[in-house]
């Protein structure tokens, strides 16, 4: 065979190799957008400091989200989440589980501390400014919706409530994401995750959901420092 018979051949051969690949997996590979990495890098490092929250009540459980805020083992959470409560459990990141006390509760502002003892020091999440919260910015929210651990959704600021202390987003939160952060771009809470809007009493999102500004949740901390 001529060499020009054997390279016609084999370029033949690695065509159909290379459309063959193409057909198995329906679209070629592509790397990861510079928008796309930012949102790798912000869920892999926030996840850390994620925790689920599970709570034992008179007629079931409870459960929710919360996040590190004190690498000693301080979390946050919506109080509406441990309301009733006879036995927090806490699961973090990489599954180890804690019994949790309760620090503090604040029912108007729907905050809650609680305590664990873990084994080592915990990874502590950003906390932002919520005061700097812009109508149209992206944001994120990591939860448990349904069981569903470690949820990643993305969405926009869709209002700012300053009279009802609330921010708006299209986000996806549903039940089992509250007392979760919605981050910003930077990775920083700016809110954390309490409601729906849900006019016809379905459960699942619409769209429409509600965080309460982080700032809120600061002053709480505070104020229990203080009293501590």
């Amino acid at each position: 065979m001529s060499k020009l018979k054997y390279f016609y051949k084999n370029t033949k051969n690695l065509i159909a190799a290379i459309l063959l690949i193409f057909i198995v997996n329906g679209q070629p590979s592509y790397a990861e957008t510079r928008d796309e990495l930012n949102t790798i890098n912000l869920y892999e490092n926030t996840n850390p400091s994620i925790v689920s929250v599970d709570v034992d009540i008179a007629d079931g459980i409870s459960s929710g989200t919360g996040f590190i805020v004190d690498s000693a083992g301080t979390i946050l959470t919506s109080n509406h989440v441990i309301e009733g409560h006879k036995k927090i459990k806490i699961t973090l990141f990489n599954g180890e589980k804690y019994d949790g006390q309760v620090l503090s509760e604040l029912d108007n502002g729907d905050f809650a501390l609680i305590k664990i003892k873990p084994k080592r020091y915990l990874p502590v999440i950003k906390l932002g400014d919520s005061s700097k919260v812009r109508v149209g910015q992206k944001v994120f929210a990591i939860g448990n919706p349904f069981g569903f651990t470690r949820s990643l959704t993305e969405g926009i600021v869709s209002r700012v409530d300053k009279e009802k202390n609330k921010i708006q987003t299209d986000a996806a939160i549903n039940p089992g994401c509250s007392g979760g952060p919605l981050l910003n771009t930077d990775g920083e809470v700016i809110g954390i995750n309490q409601s729906i809007y849900n006019p016809d009493n379905n459960k699942s999102n619409i769209g429409i959901g509600f965080a309460i500004p982080v700032n809120l949740a600061k002053n709480f901390m505070n104020d229990v420092k203080k009293s501590n």
